[in-house]
């Protein structure tokens, strides 16, 4: 019953995670919030092709930064930083280019 299994639950040790897993799960999160963004503008109209490629590189550049810096699995307060700052750049180019007026251009529908 109930009782069996939360003392099986106490025998297990219980392995929190690192605090380079716990960045690695933040940074993740984040990109794909952000990747999620970029979708709703492209979907929406708000950004046209050339910002929506600019993003993805943005992106892109974020994940290669974040596979450098964790490869040692260790993640220094200097590199988590780093790697927050490039998120934030991201994330203002984001919300720049969804807000600057330029519009996607949809096609029409065959007729």
């Amino acid at each position: 019953g109930k009782i069996t299994c939360d003392k099986q639950r106490q025998s297990q040790p219980q392995s929190s995670p690192t605090p380079a897993e716990r960045q690695a799960a933040r940074v993740d999160a984040r990109q794909a919030r952000q990747a999620q963004r970029i979708d709703a503008g492209v979907s929406n109209g708000s950004l046209t092709v050339a910002e929506q490629t600019r993003l993805a590189n943005q992106q892109a550049h974020v994940d290669q930064l974040e596979q450098r810096i964790e490869q040692d699995g260790k993640v220094t307060r200097r590199e988590a930083h780093v790697m927050e700052h490039a998120q934030d750049r991201t994330s203002h180019t984001i919300a720049h280019a969804k807000h600057d007026h330029q519009r996607a251009h949809k096609t029409a529908a065959p007729r």
